[in-house]
C-alpha cells in the first residue's frame, strides 16, 4: 500500500482486522495462558506498561492476569479494598484516564480495552457484610450462590444513543442536585465514570489525529481523520449516523466489559435500523459499508446480540440490518455470540441464512433462540405477553428486559449431583432407613428444597448489599430508574427484580437414579452396601471397573422412553416447582433455568463417584443435555426430544448443545433438514440451541496440537471461543461431545 493508493476494499480491511485479532489472541495465549470463557477482545498493554499477576482460570488452571504497571486503585476501607459507588466509580474513572489508547488504521472505529477493572479488586466482597449464616449450607451443597455476582442483566442502549455522554452527564448532575447529600456518593461514582470515559475518548481522538498527520497514504489518512472527528463529536454529543452509532456502542460496550464483564448489547438490529434507513434513503450508506462498520464493532467484543423476533405487539422486527449483522459475523469468522430468533412470525429467511452460515463457516455461529417458547414461559411466571416479547437475548442462555429488569442470570447454580450425593450419604448412614430409590428420591427432594431455600436467602443478601460492594454503575447509566432515583439497579433501582437460578448436572442424577433402579432393585446385581463401597473406592478394586461399566450401560436420559428420561423430567419439574412456588424471603421473584455454563469442570471436582458410572472429580453433565454417548447412534432428533421435555418453562431457557458433522450439508436439502430440526425442537418446547457444525477429524487434530489451527472457533456452551485458547480440560469436553454425537 502506498501514497497513491486508489482502492482500499472493505474485504481487505476485514481480513486485516481478523489478522490483527489473531495476533492479539496468540499473544494472550502466550502471556496469560488458557481462557475458559468468552473470547473477549481484550488487548494486552504494551510490554513496558504491563504488570503480570498470578490468577486462576475458570477450570482451575493457573494463568497470568495483566494489569497496568502505573495504576493502583485507592482504598476506602480498612481491609485495603474499595467498595461502594464512590470508591468503585472514582477508581474506575481514574483507570479510564490513564488507559492506553488504541486506533487501528484499518478499522472505521476506535477503542479497545487492555485490563479488567475487576482484576484490581483484591478483596471481592466487603467484609462488613459476613456470609457466615450461609456458609455451612454453601459448603455442604457446593452452591454457586450469586453473592457478589455482577452484571448479568441488560441495559437499554437506546438511552445512550439518544443522550450521548454529554447528555448522560447532564442528567446525572441534574439528579445529583435534586437528591443532595443523601445520594452524593452514588452520583459522584457515575460522574467519575462518564468524565473518565470522555477523557479516554478525547485522548483517542488526539491519537487518531497524530496518526493521520504522519500517514502518507491518502485513504488511510482520511479514515484516521474521520475517526478523530467522529470521536471528538461523540465526547459530548449523541451519534448522528450509522457509523457514529456503532462507535458510541463500542465505547459503551468497552467500559461495560472492562468494569465488571457485562457483554449484553440486546437487539442491535432494532437499535441501528433507524440510522440505516435514513442514510440509505439519503444515498449516504450502502450495505457493504454498513457490513464493514458492523464488523469493526463485532471484532472488538463477542457481545450478546439478538436478531429478529417480535415487538411488544408480536410483529416481527427482522429488518435489513438483521441480515447485515449476520453477514458481518460471517465475514469475520471469529468468536461471536449472535442469537437468531426462530418463531412462527419470524422471517424464515433469517433461519435459513443462519444455517447456511453454520455449514459455510463451521465455527458455531450463530446460535438459535426459540422466542415463542420463552415469551410463553414469561407469561406463565405472571407477566403479560408484551413484556415477554420485549425481553432480549443478553447472555449465554438468558434474556432480560433492557433497562428494566435486574436478573442475576447465569450467576446462581445448584449442582444436582452434589445434592444427590448428600441425599445418598444421608440415606445410607441412617440405620432406620430402608434403602430404595423411592426413599432416596424423598431425601433428594428434601435436600434440594433446602438448597433452593438457602440459595434464595443468598440472592436476597446480594440484593441487599451488592450496591455497597460493587454497584452496577456502568449499566445504571442506561437503565430506567437508577439515575432518576439515585438507587443502584441491584438494589431495586429498576422496575423488575427477577432472580435467575439454574440447576445443573441433570443427566448425572437422572442416569444415577435409573441405574440404581435397574441394577440394584430390579435385577439385584449389586447391593446397596456394594454400591456404597464402589463409590467410596471410586470404582477401583477387583470388581470396580466391571461394576462401573454395568451401572454405566443402563439406558440413559435421552435414549427415549427410558426410566432415566422419566427421572430427568421429574427432577426438572421438581426444581422448577420449588423455585416458582414462592418468592424469596425478601419477596423477590425467582425464575428457574437449567444451565451449567463453564462450571461443568469445577462442579465435577466437588462431587465424588456417582452411580451412573462417573468417576470422582470428573465433569458433571452439560446443562440440560444428556451425557455424551447417551445413544449409540447419536441421533440429534433424540436429543431434541429429550431437552425439550425438561424445559423449566418460565422464561429462562434450558439450551440444547448440539454437534453436527458438516457432511450433512452435502446431502440434498441438508440445510432444510437442519432448519427443520431446529424448528421441531422449538415446537416441542425447546428454548435455545447452541450449535456446532464441526469436522471431528479437524477438532481431534487441533486437540493434539492447537497451534496448527489457531483460527478454529467452537461454541463451548453459551459462548464461543478459539479452540486453542481453551485449557486442555475444556478442549476435552468439546472433543468428547463431538465424538459421542458423531460416531464413526
Amino acid at each position: 500500500m502506498d501514497a497513491t493508493l486508489t482502492s482500499w476494499t472493505y474485504a481487505e480491511r476485514i481480513d486485516a482486522l481478523r489478522a490483527a485479532k489473531t495476533e492479539q489472541t496468540n499473544e494472550k495465549q502466550r502471556v496469560i495462558g488458557s481462557m475458559d470463557h468468552d473470547d473477549h477482545a481484550l488487548i494486552l498493554p504494551p510490554p513496558e506498561q504491563r504488570r503480570l499477576v498470578d490468577a486462576i482460570s475458570g477450570s482451575g488452571m493457573p494463568i497470568k492476569d495483566c494489569l497496568l504497571a502505573d495504576f493502583e486503585p485507592v482504598s476506602n476501607h480498612p481491609s485495603g479494598g474499595f467498595f461502594g459507588p464512590r470508591g468503585c466509580g472514582e477508581n474506575f474513572g481514574r483507570l479510564l484516564r490513564v488507559h492506553p489508547t488504541y486506533v487501528d488504521p484499518n478499522s472505521a472505529l476506535a477503542g479497545a480495552y487492555m485490563v479488567n477493572f475487576n482484576s484490581y479488586r483484591r478483596i471481592g466482597w466487603n467484609p462488613d457484610f459476613p456470609i457466615d449464616e450461609f456458609k455451612a449450607d454453601i459448603d455442604l451443597y457446593k452452591l454457586v450462590p450469586g453473592i457478589g455476582a455482577p452484571q448479568h442483566f441488560c441495559q437499554d442502549l437506546q438511552i445512550g444513543l439518544e443522550l450521548g455522554w454529554g447528555g448522560l452527564l447532564e442528567d446525572v448532575r441534574w439528579h445529583a442536585r435534586r437528591h443532595g447529600a443523601e445520594k452524593a456518593d452514588f452520583y459522584a461514582g457515575l460522574e467519575a465514570i462518564i468524565t473518565g470515559q470522555q477523557d479516554w475518548m478525547q485522548r483517542t481522538a488526539a491519537r487518531a489525529r497524530a496518526l493521520a498527520a504522519a500517514e502518507p497514504r491518502q485513504l488511510v489518512r482520511a479514515n484516521l481523520e474521520d475517526i478523530a472527528e467522529m470521536n471528538e463529536w461523540l465526547v459530548d454529543n449523541a451519534p448522528r449516523s450509522f457509523r457514529e452509532a456503532c462507535q458510541w456502542i463500542l465505547w459503551y460496550q468497552t467500559i461495560a466489559r472492562m468494569y465488571n464483564g457485562s457483554g449484553s448489547l440486546g437487539r442491535l438490529d432494532v437499535l441501528l435500523a433507524p440510522y440505516y434507513k435514513r442514510e440509505v434513503e439519503a444515498g449516504l450508506l450502502d450495505d457493504e459499508e454498513a457490513i464493514f462498520y458492523l464488523a469493526c464493532l463485532l471484532v472488538r467484543d463477542t457481545a450478546y446480540i439478538q436478531l429478529g423476533g417480535p415487538d411488544a405487539e408480536g410483529r416481527d422486527v427482522t429488518n435489513r440490518v438483521s441480515f447485515l449483522v449476520l453477514e458481518a459475523g460471517h465475514r469475520l469468522r471469529i468468536p461471536a455470540n449472535v442469537g437468531v430468533c426462530v418463531g412462527e412470525a419470524v422471517d424464515p429467511d433469517l433461519l435459513k441464512r443462519s444455517v447456511e452460515i453454520q455449514f459455510e463457516d463451521k465455527c458455531g455461529y450463530p446460535k438459535f433462540l426459540g422466542v415463542d417458547r420463552t415469551v410463553e414461559g414469561f407469561e406463565r411466571r405472571g407477566y403479560p405477553a408484551e413484556l415477554g416479547r420485549a425481553r432480549a437475548y443478553s447472555g449465554c442462555h438468558w434474556l432480560a428486559l433492557p433497562g428494566r429488569e435486574y436478573t442475576m442470570n447465569d450467576c446462581v447454580k445448584i449442582n444436582f449431583a452434589r445434592v444427590f450425593e448428600v441425599a445418598l450419604a444421608d440415606m445410607l448412614a441412617d440405620p432406620q432407613a430402608q434403602p430404595s430409590t423411592a426413599e432416596l428420591f424423598r431425601r433428594f427432594e428434601r435436600h434440594l428444597q433446602r438448597a433452593v431455600d438457602v440459595t434464595a436467602r443468598c440472592m436476597d443478601f446480594n440484593v441487599e448489599h451488592m450496591h455497597e460492594v460493587l454497584p452496577e454503575l456502568v449499566l445504571d447509566l442506561l437503565c430506567y430508574g437508577p439515575v432518576e432515583r439515585g438507587v443502584d439497579a441491584s438494589h431495586h433501582g429498576v422496575e423488575f427484580t427477577n432472580l435467575g437460578i439454574d440447576g445443573a448436572a441433570l443427566a448425572v442424577v437422572a442416569d444415577s437414579f435409573a441405574a440404581i433402579e435397574q441394577r440394584l432393585e430390579q435385577e439385584g446385581r449389586l447391593s446397596w452396601a456394594a454400591l456404597q463401597q464402589h463409590l467410596a473406592n471410586n470404582w477401583a478394586g477387583p470388581d470396580g471397573e466391571r461394576a462401573r461399566l454395568m451401572m454405566h450401560s443402563t439406558p440413559r436420559y435421552g435414549s427415549g422412553g427410558s426410566p432415566a428420561d422419566g427421572y430427568a423430567v421429574r427432577i426438572a419439574k421438581l426444581f422448577s416447582d420449588m423455585v416458582t412456588a414462592k418468592p424469596t424471603p425478601a419477596g423477590n421473584t425467582m425464575i428457574p433455568g437449567l444451565f451449567s455454563w463453564a462450571n461443568t469442570i469445577p462442579m465435577g471436582k466437588d462431587v465424588g463417584a456417582t452411580p451412573n458410572g462417573r468417576r470422582a472429580g470428573e465433569p458433571i453433565s452439560h446443562g440440560s443435555n444428556p451425557q455424551p454417548g447417551f445413544r449409540r447412534d447419536g441421533a440429534p432428533t433424540a436429543m431434541a426430544v429429550a431437552v425439550a421435555s425438561v424445559q423449566p418453562g418460565f422464561g429462562n431457557p434450558a439450551p440444547m448443545q448440539m454437534e453436527l458433522d458438516p457432511m450433512i450439508s452435502r446431502e440434498e436439502g441438508g440445510v432444510d433438514l437442519v432448519a427443520s430440526l431446529i424448528r421441531t425442537h422449538f415446537d416441542l418446547g425447546g428454548t435455545q440451541i447452541n450449535l456446532n457444525v464441526m469436522d471431528h477429524n479437524k477438532v481431534l487434530a487441533a486437540h493434539r496440537d492447537p497451534s496448527l489451527y489457531p483460527d478454529l472457533v467452537v461454541r463451548v456452551t453459551g459462548f464461543s471461543a478459539y479452540f486453542a485458547s481453551l485449557s486442555p480440560a475444556f478442549r476435552q469436553l468439546v472433543v468428547d461431545r463431538i465424538l459421542a454425537e458423531n460416531p464413526a
